[in-house]
Order: C-alpha cells, then sequence, then structure tokens
C-alpha cells in the first residue's frame, strides 16, 4: 500500500474512532511512521484528505452496488445488512455517523461530498428495496426512499447504540429489520 493510501486509511479508522475534529496531521503522521510534512504533501488540508476518505467509501459503495446488480433484493438487503456487521465487527461506527456530528464544522467541500455519499447510500438501499416490494419479497406502507432512509438510520444509530449496550442488542436489530421487511 502507498503512503497516500496509508494516510486515507488511518485517517478513516481515527475519524471513525475519535472524530473528524479530535485528530491532526501529526496524529497521522505517527501512526503511518512519516513526517508531518509527508502527510501535506499528499493533502494540503485536513479537508483535502476527508474529501479523499469520503471518495474511498464512494468508491466502495459503487463496488459493492455493482456486485450485487444480479443479485436478489434479499440478497442486497443481506449485503448491504454485512457492512453494518463489518462496521461493528471493528468496533467502528460509519463514516456519516462519525462526520455527521462533525457537520456544522466542515468545509462546505466536504458537507457537498459526504451529501454525495448519503445520496448514493440512499438510492442504492431505495433500489433494491423497491425492488425486493414490486416482487412481493419486502412489504412495507412507505415510500422506498422514506424506508431507506428509516433503514439507515436504523443501522446508523444500532451501532453507536450498542457501544452503550448490549451485543445482542445489534443482532436483535439485524434480526427484526429482515423479519420487518418481509411479513405482510
Amino acid at each position: 500500500m502507498n503512503t497516500r493510501a496509508q494516510i486515507i486509511q488511518h485517517a478513516d479508522k481515527l475519524i471513525r474512532n475519535v472524530g473528524y475534529n479530535a485528530f491532526s496531521f501529526v496524529d497521522i503522521a505517527r501512526s503511518v511512521g512519516i513526517k508531518k510534512p509527508s502527510v501535506h504533501h499528499h493533502f494540503p488540508h485536513k479537508a483535502d484528505l476527508c474529501m479523499a476518505v469520503i471518495q474511498y467509501h464512494i468508491d466502495h459503495l459503487k463496488a459493492t452496488r455493482e456486485s450485487t446488480l444480479q443479485q436478489s433484493p434479499l440478497q442486497q438487503l443481506e449485503r448491504f445488512l454485512a457492512i453494518y456487521q463489518e462496521i461493528k465487527a471493528q468496533q467502528q461506527i460509519c463514516i456519516v455517523g462519525a462526520l455527521s456530528t462533525d457537520y456544522n464544522t466542515l468545509e462546505p467541500a466536504v458537507q457537498e461530498k459526504l451529501q454525495e455519499f448519503s445520496a448514493q447510500m440512499i438510492d442504492w438501499v431505495s433500489s433494491f428495496l423497491k425492488a425486493g416490494k414490486t416482487e412481493g419479497t419486502f412489504h412495507f406502507k412507505q415510500a422506498a426512499r422514506t424506508k431507506a432512509i428509516m433503514l439507515i438510520s436504523g443501522m446508523l444509530a444500532i451501532v453507536q447504540l450498542t457501544r452503550l449496550t448490549h451485543e445482542e442488542d445489534f443482532r436483535l436489530m439485524i434480526k427484526a429489520v429482515k423479519q420487518e421487511l418481509q411479513n405482510k
């Protein structure tokens, strides 16, 4: 992995563990094993680094979505839920949850990039929910986009909430999501 990718990876971990405003380029340099000017060489400003981290997540989401295009809506739901299971297993929170708490302090370009990622996530979840409802696999009364926002916000919240409660709550939430969507 090249230095730029390492910087992005370490910044991602710091954002999702301590928050955007709680780390500096010194922390990044220390964790990567380079000097602070090397971080600035790749990312002149913290906003540039944050946008690269969000772009990493956009690229990952795009690849995930493309890899599930031929899958059933239920399989796509399983893959969506697996994203949060992976986040939970890493003992982190998702990038949207981490950055949304700092949203008002983010530079406008970073806010726009975060909105772009969120819109793409909502679009993907809406699309497989709508397809599942059309084929009779999923049952819900709301518009697909509204249900997608409910599902995403629930997963964002449970990853954070189970830091305070029991691990079993996360598994119960996953089970409840599947049951709710599949029950008539």
